[in-house]
């Protein structure tokens, strides 16, 4: 074996300590869920509260060893878990959707992820939030979520479409077509009211309920306008070499 080839196996021997070290133990996984709690919710307030008291948690852990099973050719006991864990939390996780870290559902009751749904990291969602399906057929027919995602209240995401790093879709908002980097979306069906801007400080992120209603938007525009029109043309009414006024007629205000 020459140095070279010496030299790649151990690049290549390298990389796979480097990505064993990267994947956390059970109790790590379990301590950054905890931890993800406190981050992404300010009433918890300790350690015991949040283990005993806090259903995304337990629906979370639930789903792990659903998963795992799921994974395994378990599918029947898996299903049982997950329909036990949905009876005691109100979520419902399908064991096939794949789930990535530090992902915390706030309050969660009536969250329903499909089977084919992808989870990326450091996503976050509150209750109601449901990740569906368009099709009957045995593929990928639920949403892909990438990382540092935010789904606020009552947001519905249907078919296989993707929701790429740093979107916010907004509370009740419905999405149907794929969502660009850093945006966000709100209404029904869920339009881009904001894209690329300034990334959001980690308070700001949970606000989703302060997000812009682009039909609020163009009706205020539109008032704006006329309001403009109006005086324009009261403008012109007041000289007569523009605008003559004619017997039997007068400008009035629309």
């Amino acid at each position: 074996m020459n140095q070279a080839e010496t030299g790649q196996r151990i690049e290549i021997w390298d990389d796979a300590a480097r990505k064993a070290h990267e994947r956390p133990t059970i109790w790590e996984t379990i301590q950054e869920d905890i931890e993800t709690v406190f981050a992404k919710d300010p009433a918890a307030r300790n350690v015991w509260e949040v283990v005993i008291l806090y259903p995304g948690l337990h629906a979370l852990w639930g789903h792990r060893i659903a998963h795992w099973l799921w994974k395994h050719g378990r599918f029947f006991v898996a299903r049982l878990i997950s329909e036990i864990n949905r009876g005691l939390t109100g979520i419902e996780i399908h064991p096939g959707a794949t789930i990535g870290r530090r992902f915390f559902i706030d309050h969660g009751m009536g969250v329903v992820i499909g089977e084919t749904a992808e989870i990326g990291d450091d996503v976050l969602v509150y209750k109601g939030v449901v990740l569906g399906g368009t099709s009957s057929d045995k593929a990928k027919r639920h949403p892909t979520l990438g990382n540092n995602i935010v789904l606020g209240t009552d947001a519905v995401l249907l078919g296989d479409i993707h929701v790429h790093e740093g979107a916010k879709i907004g509370s009740g908002s419905v999405v149907i077509k794929d969502v660009p980097a850093h945006a966000t979306v709100v209404g029904v069906p869920g339009r881009v009211v904001r894209i690329n801007g300034k990334r959001p400080s980690p308070e700001s992120i949970l606000a989703h309920n302060q997000l812009p209603d682009p039909i609020t938007q163009v009706m205020d525009d539109l008032h704006h306008r006329i309001h403009e029109l109006e005086l324009r043309l009261s403008q012109l009414e007041a000289r007569p070499d523009v605008l003559p006024a004619t017997e039997g007629h007068k400008w009035s205000h629309i």
